[in-house]
């Protein structure tokens, strides 16, 4: 057993729009409150993300009292209520069919400027059919809003400060869209984690998350960077998934409406072996 601090926490109420930083965030069901709980769709339903529009990178959310607001480049801003009227549509996240309440015809006219396409935005349902894969999150339902496959990314700041040393230019976290940053326990010892508990809330971390193109853009201007994957393939391909890996998705073991704060010391419980990466 050993100790982490959380030395930062993100939310996305927008999915692969930009990031929001955070000084304490609610654990809810499917994950950290407001995460992943809007995404724009194409018309066949199927989710953007920066992998094929990295300009996504520029549309900023903002949480308000009573409504989501999105600003990017060359637009008025746009209110969104957080009322969940609206059309149910039939949505896609990667291979996964879901639900999604569309925001209206302003709604899909202001992220179709932003985007520079037809698309519109949807709203994650009260209660999302979606679950993490069973094969890694275990019996347990692990409930998901739109995120990619589940409720929790966590990342080390000892990894990235390491990957950087071998890096022509250093790259920040936020490339790596990390819920929660560690830091205070070795490098790429995340791989080993069984879980991670902070009061009453804990987290088990069940797979390595490989990566895609996202973090070659940069998130304050969209446009592609500095590229991580060809300086991690060598020592973090994992042959078991088939991708580079960087992070940890995690799933609520327990704890579910616990508020995590910045600083929180972080109890981490090492696996008794460890897995495959």
């Amino acid at each position: 057993m050993s100790f982490a601090t959380v030395t930062s926490l993100f939310i996305y109420p927008v999915k692969s729009a930009r990031a929001v930083p955070r000084a304490q965030v609610r654990v809810a069901a499917t994950g950290f409150e407001w995460d992943r709980q809007w995404m724009i769709v194409n018309p066949k339903g199927l989710f953007l993300s920066q992998r094929t529009h990295p300009q996504l990178a520029r549309i900023v959310p903002e949480l308000g009292a009573e409504a989501l607001t999105l600003r990017a480049p060359n637009l008025p801003p746009l209110s969104v209520p957080y009322t969940r009227s609206g059309e149910c549509l039939a949505v896609r996240v990667h291979q996964d069919p879901c639900a999604g309440i569309d925001q209206g015809a302003e709604a899909a006219d202001w992220v179709s400027e932003a985007v520079g396409e037809a698309v519109r935005l949807v709203r994650v349902p009260q209660d999302p059919a979606r679950r993490a894969n069973p094969r890694f999150a275990g019996t347990a339902p692990a409930p998901l809003g739109f995120a990619d496959g589940y409720p929790i990314l966590v990342c080390n700041q000892a990894s990235l400060d390491q990957l950087n040393t071998r890096m022509p230019r250093p790259i920040p976290m936020d490339r790596f869209r990390p819920n929660i940053v560690l830091d205070g326990i070795p490098a790429w010892s995340e791989d080993h984690i069984d879980t991670l508990t902070l009061g009453p809330l804990v987290l088990r971390l069940v797979k390595p998350c490989t990566r895609c193109a996202i973090p070659s853009i940069d998130q304050l201007t969209g446009q592609p960077s500095t590229d991580p994957l060809p300086v991690l393939r060598p020592f973090r391909f994992s042959r078991e998934l088939l991708g580079i890996t960087f992070g940890e998705n995690a799933v609520i073991a327990a704890g579910g409406g616990a508020q995590v704060k910045r600083g929180d010391s972080c109890r981490v419980s090492f696996e008794p072996a460890a897995r495959a990466s």
